[in-house]
């Protein structure tokens, strides 16, 4: 008993690991005790389901203390007001701590701007496929006698032909002027070329 005493004293090896097992300790739970504090254990609340909302009055409202709502990005929507609430991040429901920043994508009524790809001497379905990938449309087709049958020999907008790369609004149409034997043209009563409508399946 005095032996062990002996080791605890202030001048001997086991008082100093003593103490420092004492500190560590204390350190820990000061440590446990401050991360609860600082990351808001247990204060996790629920998200509600934003689509649909208004982005503005989410960002201005500042009796909605619970969140922080950041307008992230926006996609071009027909069928939405624009600043209405696309998406959001967190998800509806999630449970997520007060003060959290929701990133919102809301609609935009401008349409982006996409670059005219380059059709000419690729097939007509094709061609439709690579308008369809940047967000264009096909209006029609102008059929014209030529050796590449099927090729698309012009693009055309608003009746004119258009320059690869050229910048136009996001949902535009496009008219193609495709190649075919004479033979298979499609006319009229007048014996014009007649243009053909065709939808994108």
């Amino acid at each position: 008993m005095k032996k062990l005493k002996a080791f605890f004293m202030p001048n001997r090896m086991g008082f100093h690991l003593l103490l420092a097992i004492v500190i560590t300790v204390i350190l820990v739970i000061g440590a446990i005790i401050f991360l609860k504090v600082y990351t808001r254990h247990g204060q996790e609340v629920q998200m509600p389901n934003l689509i649909g909302k208004n982005s503005e009055t989410l960002v201005n409202n500042d009796s909605i203390s619970d969140f922080i709502f950041v307008v992230s990005d926006y996609v071009f929507d027909k069928k939405n007001q624009e600043g209405t609430v696309l998406k959001q991040n967190p998800y509806p429901d999630e449970y997520v701590k007060k003060g959290r920043k929701v990133y919102l994508t809301v609609a935009s009524s401008e349409p982006p701007k996409v670059k005219m790809p380059a059709l000419n001497s690729v097939s007509l379905r094709q061609a439709e496929i690579m308008l369809k990938a940047v967000g264009l449309e096909v209006e029609g087709v102008i059929y014209k006698p030529s050796p590449y049958k099927n090729a698309v020999l012009d693009q055309l907008y608003r009746g004119r032909s258009i320059n690869v790369g050229t910048l136009i609004n996001y949902g535009e149409k496009i008219t193609l002027v495709v190649g075919m034997d004479v033979d298979e043209l499609p006319s009229d009563s007048t014996g014009n070329m007649q243009v053909e409508d065709v939808n994108i399946q």
